[in-house]
């Protein structure tokens, strides 16, 4: 298989939609619903705004099975970008409807609260979608508090490794900062909701 060549599992998925296999919609949503329900619940920080962008993402996806092409990536980067672009767009909606005509300051605010948003859904999303070695070295490290060394005792591979592994995933992550993610998609992903 070609290294761009799309997972198996995603060139499948994209064409039992197409088809309007209304299973190949259930299988996708138990897959990624979290994913997509998280990231838009740290962009618009609401439980039922978020539900929303959830409905509507998945609505998107039955209703626009070719709009994903699996030469262009994996799903999962489509799903997200998707998800981060809808909710972006409905934070800068719901917020530009509370502000007073001429509120210079409360814009500027408003465009700070989404650039951090979508720095967070990016950090979410590449942390989310690196390679598996390198998120669980993260997750032992950051969120069960390992050091490099229980880091690589847990995972059986030497100290090097453990801290290799770390230090590209700290790397992927510091791009969340400097490319966010609602103006940085893959090619080829023009259409959007």
């Amino acid at each position: 298989m070609a290294k761009d060549a799309p997972p198996r599992w995603d060139r499948r998925m994209q064409q039992r939609l197409a088809r309007g296999e209304a299973a190949a919609l259930g299988e996708l949503y138990d897959r990624f619903a979290s994913l997509v329900h998280s990231q838009a619940h740290r962009v618009l920080e609401d439980e039922e705004a978020a539900g929303q962008v959830t409905r509507e993402v998945f609505g998107y996806i039955w209703e626009n099975p070719d709009a994903y092409d699996p030469r262009q990536g994996p799903m999962r980067a489509w799903v997200a970008r998707l998800t981060n672009t809808r909710a972006v767009r409905r934070l800068r909606e719901s917020e530009a409807a509370s502000l007073a005509p001429g509120d210079g300051g409360a814009s500027e605010e408003l465009e700070q609260r989404v650039h951090r948003a979508a720095v967070a859904a990016r950090a979410d999303y590449i942390r989310s979608s690196m390679p598996a070695p390198l998120r669980a070295a993260l997750e032992l490290a950051y969120f069960q508090r390992r050091d490099y060394r229980q880091t690589a005792a847990d995972l059986g591979v030497t100290e090097d490794e453990a801290r290799r592994r770390l230090r590209l995933g700290l790397q992927l992550l510091s791009t969340a900062h400097t490319r966010p993610l609602e103006g940085s998609s893959p090619p080829g992903y023009g259409r959007v909701l």
